[in-house]
């Protein structure tokens, strides 16, 4: 019997990882192939880019007949990219400081004053979640007439702010939860006022959170279509994703001078996303446990 007991202990042993191998095989497999199916659009995109109309037609899967170069520099000149490019670039940047600030601001009293309404406003703050952007269009297209700024960059930075602040003080509010204030306590005893605990130690303390935030409303105000199309007629303001639309009209679509603007647009997004992908996870991960 005793010879025995170990031979069984070895065979489970092996039929455990046998198992543990089968199982961790065929998650990868399936991984694997999830991550083609969401990787094939974007490879198909940038093997477009390459292609001429015709090629683009005859053998739309397959790989380029003649790797045309000259569709990224027509696509750049025929759309203004370069000063789309700077538009955009400049309406994010302002927005996401904007939002950072008053979100980080909001989220700090919010979770560390205690006041009459304080849940309402913080409530109300969560209801913006649940208010469809694009129904919005009617009623702020009324507000920017009135108040003078339609066909300005104000147009777009100011509601690029506002409905990105909901989902900015939800993650920082949570992140700040599991800051303890004794801190903040130990920085009033040393002679900080609310401002220089703000700036000092909110701040930096609540970077994974502010990352998130940021990387969140730079992909959110970059691809956006819609607001641009309604608030911007001046085509010296128009930003990059309106520029994509000089390739179509009404009844055909330069495919290849598409696909080549498209590819130069998302690359920034893609870019920035691969970077501080980790910093997404954390900061959507903030508060979800308590220690």
């Amino acid at each position: 019997m005793s010879t025995s007991m170990p031979a069984l202990d070895t065979g489970l042993h092996k039929t455990r990882r046998q198992y543990k191998w089968w199982r961790r095989s065929i998650r990868n497999i399936l991984l694997g192939f999830y991550a083609l199916v969401t990787l094939y659009p974007l490879f198909w995109m940038f093997m477009s880019a390459f292609k001429s109309n015709a090629d683009f037609f005859a053998n739309p899967f397959s790989l380029p007949q003649t790797w045309n170069w000259s569709n990224f520099v027509r696509a750049w000149e025929v759309s203004g990219m370069g000063k789309a490019t700077m538009n955009s670039l400049f309406v994010t940047f302002v927005s996401l400081v904007l939002t950072l600030f008053f979100g980080a601001l909001t989220a700090y009293i919010i979770s560390r004053f205690e006041f009459r309404g304080r849940g309402i406003l913080y409530s109300l703050l969560l209801l913006g979640l649940l208010i469809p952007i694009h129904s919005t269009l009617v009623p702020l297209f009324s507000m920017m007439n009135m108040m003078g700024i339609f066909d300005t960059h104000a147009a777009l930075i100011l509601p690029y702010t506002a409905f990105e602040l909901p989902i900015a003080v939800f993650i920082i509010t949570a992140y700040l939860a599991n800051i303890p204030k004794e801190m903040e306590e130990a920085a009033l005893v040393d002679g900080a006022g609310y401002t220089g605990i703000f700036l000092r130690l909110i701040l930096p303390i609540t970077l994974p959170a502010l990352s998130t935030v940021a990387i969140l409303g730079f992909l959110r105000f970059w691809n956006d279509f819609a607001f641009a199309l309604v608030f911007i007629n001046d085509p010296s303001l128009k930003t990059l994703p309106l520029s994509l639309s000089v390739f179509a009209d009404g009844f055909t679509t330069d495919y290849s001078l598409t696909m080549a603007a498209l590819s130069m647009a998302s690359l920034p997004t893609i870019i920035v996303y691969l970077m501080f992908q980790e910093q997404v996870m954390k900061g959507m991960a903030a508060g979800s446990v308590k220690g």
